[in-house]
């Protein structure tokens, strides 16, 4: 029953769930300065994929637009993030278990929880990171030329056939390679060496001071909200110093935006703008004439609530992509919860004893216990547990919050630098659309930037030059949105198949080797159901849908995890009050985002007033 003598496993929380086995905690490796890669673990792979994740898909619409200033609302996410994926792997390191299993050990029980998580687990299924990365590569194969699959109809096709590709070859690493979380492993080891190198070297030679002090700032401008606002702040007529916020050098009033008034479907209701005599949808009263609306602006809703006892208002226009950039910036939704698995799968606490998911091609002999072991707390034992969470949290801290500041910080540098403020991006096109520019200004880099003071202009620009970096702009957004997504497919599966695995009697009964069957049969289920998503929505319509449900999904398991903490756990491993006010204050933080987002989502689809 027991391998540490008279020692038995409690039964807490729902009685429909297994009792605990019990074993023996390991103690945590010594980390040095010559071992620190071997100790790399869950925040490599879940950093990896984070990496350009949220600014590749939603920058252009949020960044370009608004430039660094709703980068605080990453700040918030990364940092609350941080602190739930330490909190997740707490109760792993504990029980071997993932945290989905410990939620449905909560009372009332593991179907009312079932039916929870599904609801709010609903938006992370749909493969929109494959529907974005087919864009770049479609663009090489038109030979630059920017794929419109709302007008031509062979580009429907190319981008369809492409994101099917992609979404096949994200799925293939998932089939091979012993445990499924070392193939993971290896994949965003090098999407980390390959996109950072270039996103640096871009960042060092090509870009202006003035943008990474525009990023590095917006880190910090916590209250910035997005307004409509003339530049003439103080109505003197003059273009005054600060007030050119799109740098066009106009001084420009706010241009009304335009109703859908076309009726393409015969419903009786618009659904189209009127166009231009080169079919472009017009949008907004163009005053100046530029292409360009104008009237965006952000004001600090602090600092005008102190001049004026008012808080500003607010364009809510954007506020569920902005809302989606909290969501995507770090993980986002449940697609955190894997972290826990990895810890698992890494063999870190007592996923030692448990065991790993192996893949269904390579993975023979390895297996998965169907139920976690736990570890007497004592005197010997509380030390090695607590070295196992400082090995966790550094992990966290020192890997994963840094790769996602960067990964943010990075991307916001190709939208900021290379496209002009105001710029929109299409219903397909979001993942390409700074490539151009990027060649632009490899080409013929400005006076002001490193290439050209350092006199290495003459060596690293020209045509060629700016081809080649345009080329490999692309090639990094498929990179980025690609191989993020065989992570997404694997946390879905996993999320559920280790949660079945142990709730469900019929499967304790099976065989442990049996997981490699069943993670398989998951798998090709979900690609079903991928391929069809892909062949009938767009790629903003599966952002829209996915990143919609996100933040109420984070924000609620936030809550969650602090109550499976507090309860399931032995007192001395629970968390502090300070740790669980924390996890409260970031579950409280998502939430207030879905909702906003979700309220102005309903009132788009005019199914509010």
């Amino acid at each position: 029953m027991s391998d540490q003598a008279g020692f038995e496993a409690p039964q807490v929380g729902s009685q429909k769930m297994p009792r605990w086995e019990t074993g023996e905690l390991a103690p945590a490796p010594v980390f040095t300065s010559r071992n620190w890669f071997a100790l790399l673990g869950p925040g490599l792979v879940m950093g990896a994929s984070a990496i350009g994740g949220g600014e590749w898909l939603v920058g252009p619409l949020v960044t370009a637009k608004y430039g660094g200033a709703m980068m605080w609302l990453a700040t918030i996410s990364i940092l609350a993030q941080g602190l739930y994926n330490i909190e997740i792997s707490r109760y792993t390191l504990y029980s071997g278990e993932p945290i989905f299993t410990g939620k449905f050990r909560t009372l009332p029980g593991p179907m009312f929880w079932l039916g929870i998580y599904l609801i709010l687990d609903i938006g992370s299924i749909f493969p929109y990171l494959a529907a974005n990365a087919a864009t770049p590569v479609a663009v090489v194969c038109l030979g630059g030329e920017m794929p419109n699959p709302d007008e031509v109809r062979s580009h429907w096709w190319m981008i369809k056939g492409i994101s099917t590709a992609i979404f096949v070859l994200g799925i293939m690493p998932l089939i091979f390679g012993g445990k499924v979380y070392n193939s993971l492993k290896i994949m965003m080891s090098v999407k980390l060496v390959v996109v950072l190198g270039f996103l640096l070297f871009m960042a060092i030679f090509y870009s202006h001071a003035s943008t990474w002090v525009e990023i590095g700032s917006g880190f910090f401008k916590f209250g910035h909200v997005p307004v409509q606002r003339a530049e003439d702040a103080n109505n003197n007529g003059v273009l005054d110093p600060g007030e050119d916020w799109d740098g066009d050098g106009n001084l420009d009033v706010v241009e009304p935006r335009l109703k859908k008034t076309r009726d393409t479907n015969g419903d009786g209701r618009p659904d189209a703008y009127e166009q231009d005599e080169n079919g472009n949808s017009i949008k907004f009263h163009d005053v100046d004439g530029d292409g360009f609306r104008d009237g965006d602006n952000v004001e600090n809703m602090f600092v005008t609530f102190f001049k004026t006892g008012r808080l500003p208002d607010v364009d809510f226009t954007l506020i569920a992509m902005i809302a989606a950039l909290a969501a995507i910036a770090g993980n986002g939704g449940l697609t955190n919860t894997p972290i826990s698995n990895y810890t698992r799968d890494q063999g870190w606490g007592m996923g030692r004893v448990v065991g790993a998911i192996p893949s269904i091609i390579g993975g023979k002999g390895v297996k998965l216990s169907h139920v976690g072991s736990v570890f007497q707390v004592n005197s010997e034992t509380l030390p090695r547990w607590c070295g196992w969470y400082r090995h966790v949290a550094r992990d966290q801290l020192a890997v994963w919050v840094p790769a996602c500041f960067v990964g943010v910080a990075l991307p916001s540098m190709l939208s900021i630098e290379f496209l002009r403020r105001g710029t929109e991006a299409g219903n397909w096109n979001a993942a390409a659309m700074t490539a151009d520019g990027v060649r632009a200004q490899v080409a013929d880099p400005p006076p002001d930037v490193f290439a050209s003071m350092s006199g290495l202009n003459h060596l690293i620009s020209g045509p060629a030059w700016g081809n080649l970096f345009w080329a490999i702009t692309l090639l990094c957004g498929f990179l980025v949105l690609g191989l993020a997504m065989a992570t997404t497919v694997d946390g879905n599966i996993r999320r559920w198949v280790d949660t079945f695995w142990t709730a469900s009697a019929r499967l304790r009964n099976t065989d442990p080797g049996f997981i490699r069957q069943l993670y398989f049969r998951v798998l090709c289920c979900y690609f079903v159901f991928g391929l069809v998503m892909l062949w009938l929505n767009r790629p903003t319509q599966l952002i829209a849908i996915a990143t919609l449900g996100y933040n109420f999904a984070l924000g609620f398991s936030c809550y969650h995890t602090a109550f499976v903490n507090s309860l399931l756990l032995p007192k001395p491993l629970r968390p502090n009050w300070w740790i669980r006010i924390g996890l409260m204050l970031g579950g409280t933080f998502f939430l207030l985002l879905g909702t906003v987002a979700a309220y102005q989502t309903l009132i788009e689809m005019e199914l509010i007033g």
